[in-house]
């Protein structure tokens, strides 16, 4: 696996690469859906590839440790095989799930020990059973074990916490060293600059991850409440400090302006629930602004979900029509929003390499921000 810089933008940080992995290539900026269980949510994977064009997923380990768990995905020859995907694959650590569960789990130096959210049961995650769960899994790209820390978050705490996480990271280092990819393709580990919101601990951070000479690097602990000034803040700085040889992936980033912004900031690599979770309540993103699709306005608006869309889904149906399955709550509804929100995030993307490439990409960005926050 390695990663080809193709072009950096003139008048910003944004950039255009090629991450090759042995699942195929992928064109960055990338944004990557959320398949969380193995599935993303309502869309077939033949769907994922040929109409949103998705050039790769995520999978989360502690969902997939939980269930179908390990004894499943195994025997089955992995997660690609499993789920019938042959596109590279990202899994995270589970450090953010277990974050989200703060009221059942307790971490110590040697890991977590937490609560199932299925069945109460508990379970211990460390650096080292984080690494051997996503080699069974078998995703290419997997994560480094972290934690991620609350916004706010105090001073001390974040700080020491940040030391950890770089002590854990060693351990996934050796881990790595010590065991072998399953099912005949290789994997890279990335780690996980963390550090809250304070500039010299990010820094600090962004140091350590960078001296692990990693493929790649992930900017974690952020999209967790803090205001947008913070988010592009920190993002910033880490990116000025992380290799420009090497990918940077923003963990759990975000709206489509927040995509562009941090684009033009230097990074690779997002991933976020929002288009697919946002779909299912009827919440659609367009080039041209944000729609609630319950909304009575569209009630007879027999226009397409997006003209200036790209997957099937925006000619072949209309607002109207989407509205009334909403209303009447067929599932055929949030699939269609689904497909919709994920084809506009990855055609987004693929405007932003077109603009990087032609040299416009500050000028097209300046023009498409405002768009995108409107609510139609």
């Amino acid at each position: 696996m390695h990663f080809e810089l193709e072009l950096t933008d003139s008048q910003s940080k944004a950039r255009v690469g090629k991450l090759h992995t042995d699942h195929g290539v992928i064109e960055t900026p990338i944004f990557m859906p959320v398949g969380t269980a193995g599935s993303v949510k309502g869309v077939h994977q033949h769907e994922l590839k040929e109409d949103i064009e998705a050039q790769i997923i995520l999978g989360n380990t502690y969902h997939l440790f939980l269930r179908p768990g390990l004894e499943v995905i195994e025997p089955a020859g992995g997660l690609h095989k499993f789920m019938n995907w042959n596109g590279p694959i990202l899994t995270d650590s589970g450090g953010y799930q277990v974050y989200s569960l703060s009221g059942a789990r307790k971490i110590k130096e040697e890991g977590v020990t937490f609560q199932s959210h299925i069945d109460g049961s508990k379970h211990f995650f460390s650096p080292e059973k984080a690494i051997d769960i996503q080699r069974s899994i078998g995703a290419d790209i997997i994560m480094a074990f972290d934690e991620c820390t609350p916004y706010p978050c105090d001073y001390d705490y974040a700080k020491q916490s940040m030391h950890m996480t770089h002590r854990w990271l060693k351990r996934c280092f050796t881990q790595m060293d010590k065991t072998e990819p399953l099912y005949g393709h290789n994997q890279a580990l990335f780690p996980i600059v963390q550090g809250s919101t304070y500039n010299d601990l990010r820094t600090e951070s962004a140091e350590t991850i960078s001296s692990h000479d990693a493929i790649g690097n992930a900017i974690g602990g952020l999209s967790v409440g803090e205001p947008d000034e913070e988010l592009y803040g920190m993002t910033d700085l880490v990116c000025n400090i992380l290799p420009t040889e090497k990918p940077r992936y923003l963990m759990g980033v975000g709206t489509p302006v927040n995509i562009l912004e941090c684009i033009a900031l230097g990074v690779d690599m997002f991933d976020c629930v929002m288009p697919s979770r946002n779909a299912r309540h009827g919440m659609l993103f367009t080039s041209e602004g944000i729609i609630n699709i319950k909304n009575k306005k569209w009630e007879k608006d027999f226009s397409p979900l997006d003209p200036n869309g790209k997957s099937f889904v925006d000619s072949t149906y209309t607002k109207a029509y989407l509205r009334h399955l909403m209303r009447a709550k067929e599932h055929l509804a949030m699939q269609i929003a689904t497909i919709h929100n994920l084809s506009f995030y990855l055609w987004l993307v693929a405007e932003a390499r077109k603009h990087i490439k032609a040299g416009d990409f500050v000028s097209w960005k300046n023009q498409m921000v405002p768009k995108l926050q409107n609510r139609l």
